[in-house]
């Protein structure tokens, strides 16, 4: 744990030191939210982006709106311990509370942590049989309740994967445990709209609006766009594919279903971009 820094309660503490209350409500129920910054030159990237959708999260919650100063002197002193990490996580939760689904109002728990992170590669995508409810009280949040991903991811990897792909529940295409995807196709690059269910990446967004500043084609697709079956194209060679995340960035996907699979053009150019992107402002 000591390639780890960890901040809670206004200070920064030992990495193997509890912090955590045993009723704390993010712990019975899951009820908080969360971001994830990659780090780079020593700075937690596009982090006013990231802080601006934990806000959202927490009003989506029905949390209090966190103190996002506190917040960003918690970030600051995590780099600051240790300046070669990978990538800062930021977990807000309720506090206090009962053990059941019911809140008791009281001071939220806020924690920064700072440590290692591999450093973004092509990834290898499994499809898996559960969905996103797109309907659900919680979809396009990031909230800590990640039990859904924890087991899809797991099936992913013990087929060969990195990562797990998934429909919704009208079998669009939705989104990857913990990344947006892309699909290449025609000349273009199509990721699945917010309406699918899926997560407004933060990555996702800077690759939409640096592609169009670009002049590159890279659009969100409409409702019906992207069916799940768009996915068997890049196994007949007809699609490419690519995912996108905080600590990933943007990379293409190399196989699918355990089958290797062609990187598109437009896939590189959009990679490069974003590297290029990346390099000269940390806080976009």
């Amino acid at each position: 744990m000591s390639d780890l820094a960890v901040w809670a309660d206004g200070r920064l503490r030992d990495a193997a030191e509890p912090v955590l209350s045993a009723v704390d409500h993010g712990v019975t129920v899951g009820d908080g939210v969360f971001e994830t910054c990659g780090v780079v030159r020593g700075s937690a990237f596009a982090l006013t982006r990231h802080l601006a959708r934990l806000v959202r999260s927490a009003r989506g919650l029905g949390l209090e709106e966190p103190d996002l100063d506190a917040v960003r002197t918690g970030v600051d002193a995590v780099l600051a311990e240790r300046p070669g990490a990978g990538r800062v996580r930021i977990t807000v939760t309720a506090g206090l509370g009962p053990l059941g689904s019911g809140r008791t109002p009281g001071a939220q728990t806020v924690l920064v942590v700072a440590g290692p992170a591999a450093p973004p590669a092509p990834v290898r995508l499994a499809r898996v049989p559960w969905t996103r409810n797109e309907g659900s009280a919680v979809a396009g949040l990031k909230t800590t309740s990640y039990a859904e991903n924890v087991v899809a991811l797991g099936a992913a990897t013990r087929q060969g994967a990195d990562e797990a792909v998934l429909a919704n529940t009208r079998g669009a295409l939705c989104e990857g445990t913990g990344s947006n995807v892309f699909v290449e196709r025609g000349g273009e690059l199509l990721t699945p709209e917010l309406g699918s269910g899926c997560l407004a990446g933060i990555t996702r967004e800077l690759v939409l609006e640096w592609s169009a500043e670009a002049g590159l084609p890279v659009r969100e697709a409409s409702a019906e766009e992207l069916p799940y079956a768009a996915l068997d194209g890049a196994l007949t060679g007809d699609a490419h594919l690519a995912i996108s995340g905080s600590v990933r960035t943007f990379v293409p996907v190399v196989a699918l279903d355990g089958q290797a699979v062609p990187v598109g053009p437009l896939t590189e150019r959009v990679a490069a971009l974003y590297r290029e992107r990346e390099a000269l402002d940390v806080d976009p």
